[in-house]
């Protein structure tokens, strides 16, 4: 079992930051991958970025690419995801999953573990 606790959203102006934390405990394996999702109203479920606990190997989706950073502490067990020039299109709840694999994955059905998101605004 992996427990996951999202932080850091809430409300930023356009072209703003935001670093959303996410806090890992359980059994966390250097062979698991780190997922962030989003989720806009009305949207469905979408992958944002990933990163390997073992190596750090990242993917991002298009839409964050050069905007979004993510990294992580495995001494700390913490997932971090730092986020500029935010946009309305931004605005979303974020979760953090955890995939059972060293294999990068984007799809949201393929992440076994996740937490309760936390709410990102970005007004105009």
């Amino acid at each position: 079992q992996v427990q996951l606790v999202e932080s850091g959203g809430g409300l930023v102006q356009a072209g703003g930051s935001l670093r959303l934390s996410c806090a890992a405990s359980g059994r966390i394996l250097s062979s698991y991958t780190m997922g962030w999702f989003r989720q806009a109203p009305g949207k469905e479920r979408e992958f944002v970025a990933a990163i390997t606990w073992n190596v750090g190997r990242t993917q991002y989706a298009d839409s964050v690419k050069g905007r979004f950073t993510i990294s992580r502490d495995n001494v700390k067990n913490m997932v971090y995801l730092q986020m500029s020039r935010l946009n309305s299109e931004d605005t979303a709840v974020y979760y953090c999953a955890t995939h059972v694999s060293p294999v990068v994955v984007v799809t949201p059905q393929l992440y076994s573990y996740w937490g309760q998101g936390t709410q990102v605004t970005v007004s105009a």
